[in-house]
């Protein structure tokens, strides 16, 4: 299994992040045809285990069945679009897009 990966920086304004995230989620499911009630990918909030914040504020997985599938998403033009709304959104800098493989 593959995939998808985008880790949100700390934002500079956390409600602000929270709302445009919310929105953001509802073009997800909006580009890519997953029903509004269906969440097949997970959403992590990252937590400190020191004074300091972690770099990282969110983490967004989601599963493809190849990384074939994966790649022609990322190809796709909603995926370009939700490729910059998220960039839009990510006030603490560039989210970061990995693609990953399940051992």
């Amino acid at each position: 299994m593959a995939k998808l990966i985008v880790l949100y920086p700390q934002p500079t304004d956390v409600a602000k992040f929270e709302k445009d995230y919310e929105a953001h989620l509802r073009l997800t499911h909006e580009k890519t045809g997953i029903p509004p009630d269906a969440k097949p990918y997970t959403v992590t909030r990252m937590l400190s285990i020191s004074p300091e914040l972690p770099p990282f504020y969110l983490m967004f997985s989601l599963p493809f069945n190849s990384m074939e599938e994966l790649q022609a998403a990322l190809a796709s033009p909603a995926m370009q679009e939700l490729g910059a709304d998220a960039t839009r959104i990510s006030t603490g800098g560039a989210p970061v897009i990995m693609i990953g493989n399940d051992a």
